[in-house]
């Protein structure tokens, strides 16, 4: 594990922090992209450095193809090696459009976002990976992503992630010849101060939304992910696997707090 490398994409801010610390714990070299989260990421890479592993940080957006093919390079030409890629960039609207009021920018926004950066971030790592026979991918969604429910307001998020279902179970199939894992994991409704959080910090909190009682945070989605990429979670692959305390997609509000 001493030298394996995790690209953890958008993991400057939000749900990727309290990933690429748990995968830095873990023993992993951490790259992070940020799109202008400069400070952010700079801070995250100084605390993963602090525990004694390497860090790196770069400016890149998934939805473009120049701006991956970089940064996979980038990290290839450091650690000459990419062994977990957590697709955790994701663009979200937080406000109810109908499908007929979303402009062309809105919907290439989240489709180019949540689901051909994943495609485009995939096809990078995976020729490597597949010369190491390891290799674990590990993709988002949201509660009951797997059905493909309607999502009225946010038709055009939800479509992309129920294509990025379909799009994990595929390369999961792909690539299980070559020790590649592919699996998606579908966080709850975690919202700020909760996403940088540790689970401690939500211990006697309460969020009626959830059947658990407790807000849901960082690390719960982080635990998650941690033993996802675990060499020895080799047979799980494919997988659409809930972190939500319950939540039911339902109760989403667009409200920020």
């Amino acid at each position: 594990m001493s030298r394996r490398v995790a690209w953890v994409t958008g993991g400057a801010t939000g749900l990727g922090v309290m990933i690429a610390k748990g995968l830095a714990d873990d023993g992993y070299h951490i790259a992070v992209n940020y799109r202008k989260s400069r400070d952010a990421a700079e801070r995250l890479v100084s605390e993963i450095e602090s525990v004694g592993r390497e860090a790196m940080a770069m400016q890149g957006d998934v939805s473009s193809v120049e701006d991956v093919r970089r940064m996979s390079r980038a990290i290839l030409d450091r650690w000459e090696r990419i062994d977990v890629l957590v697709c955790t960039a994701g663009p979200f609207l937080f406000r109810h459009i109908r499908l007929t009021d979303l402009t062309d920018d809105e919907w290439r926004e989240m489709v180019d976002g949540n689901l051909s950066g994943v495609f485009y971030c995939a096809r990078e790592v995976i020729p490597h990976m597949r010369k190491q026979r390891f290799g674990r991918i590990i993709t988002f969604g949201f509660p009951d992503v797997q059905n493909a429910p309607s999502w009225p307001g946010v038709s055009a998020y939800a479509a992309a992630k129920a294509g990025v279902v379909s799009l994990t179970r595929s390369m999961a199939e792909e690539e299980a010849p070559y020790g590649i894992t592919v699996n998606m994991v579908c966080p709850g409704d975690i919202r700020h101060p909760y996403k940088e959080a540790p689970i401690a910090a939500a211990r006697g909190k309460k969020e009626p939304r959830n059947p658990v009682g407790r807000p849901g945070t960082g690390e719960d989605v982080a635990r998650v992910v941690r033993f996802l990429a675990h060499p020895d979670s080799d047979f799980i692959t494919g997988g659409v696997i809930p972190v939500t305390g319950g939540f039911d997609n339902r109760d989403f509000r667009f409200s920020p707090s």
